[in-house]
């Protein structure tokens, strides 16, 4: 696809802050057609160092809390001043997905964006630590790292050129995310499916000049993306 939205971030600043596959081009693909308007709370659970949180309140107008475990909210929020955005516009959150800090039904939504294979494969996740904060018809948009069909008992040897069986363990394929959200009774899976962005958000990330990109290069210089895809996940709150 043509990311039009994502184009105005291909600079220094923000593959410097970005931590694995481009998560801007993720996240426009993501976000295509969604249902949230202008104006609405939404939090970016898993935020990093909140490059997509920036794109959410400059892209779609929405207010949003970036929500993170390990990044640095002081950092973070000079970053979105850099960035041109205020306080009223993004407030960086530093919070553990398995115990949130805000109001019950507080968001009209929740984006995450190749974070929530790291905090939401138990099935209650969805029902227990994560919808109780989302409005009654809010939406919930993840986007997850994945495989094209899981190998987890015979892993394709350039996986394991860069990654542990225990890191892969967080990556799983369609069959397997539809049996984890179809466990909630709190939310309508409106669509799971496979994005395009697969082989040109890789090839981005490896071009970054970091520790973790250098190791995630060698298999997909091997080529591993054969094997992998990232996964979009819509859900509505009923």
């Amino acid at each position: 696809m043509e990311y039009v939205k994502s184009g105005k971030y291909e600079n220094e600043l923000i593959y410097q802050k970005i931590m694995g596959p481009n998560p801007i081009k993720l996240q426009e693909e993501l976000m295509q057609n969604n249902q949230l308007k202008k104006g609405s709370v939404v939090m970016d659970l898993g935020s990093g160092q909140g490059v997509t949180s920036v794109f959410l309140a400059k892209e779609y107008g929405f207010k949003v809390y970036a929500t993170d475990l390990w990044s640095d909210p002081d950092e973070n929020r000079k970053f979105f001043c850099q960035m041109g955005l205020s306080g009223d516009e993004i407030i960086p959150v530093k919070a553990d997905a398995l115990n949130l800090p805000y109001e019950k039904e507080f968001f009209d939504g929740v984006v995450s964006t190749d974070s929530y294979n790291y905090f939401g494969r138990d099935d209650t996740f969805l029902d227990e630590k994560l919808l109780p904060f989302v409005k009654k018809g809010g939406y919930v948009y993840i986007v997850v790292p994945g495989m094209k069909k899981d190998c987890h008992d015979d892993f394709h040897h350039e996986l394991l050129l860069s990654w542990t069986p225990e890191q892969l363990d967080y990556i799983h394929d369609i069959e397997y995310w539809q049996n984890i959200v179809s466990k909630s009774a709190d939310c309508e899976i409106l669509s799971i499916h496979e994005i395009q962005s697969n082989e040109e958000c890789w090839m981005d990330w490896i071009g970054c000049d970091n520790e973790f990109s250098l190791n995630d290069r060698k298999a997909i210089d091997a080529g591993a993306c054969k094997y992998l895809n990232f996964i979009a996940i819509v859900l509505q709150k009923i």
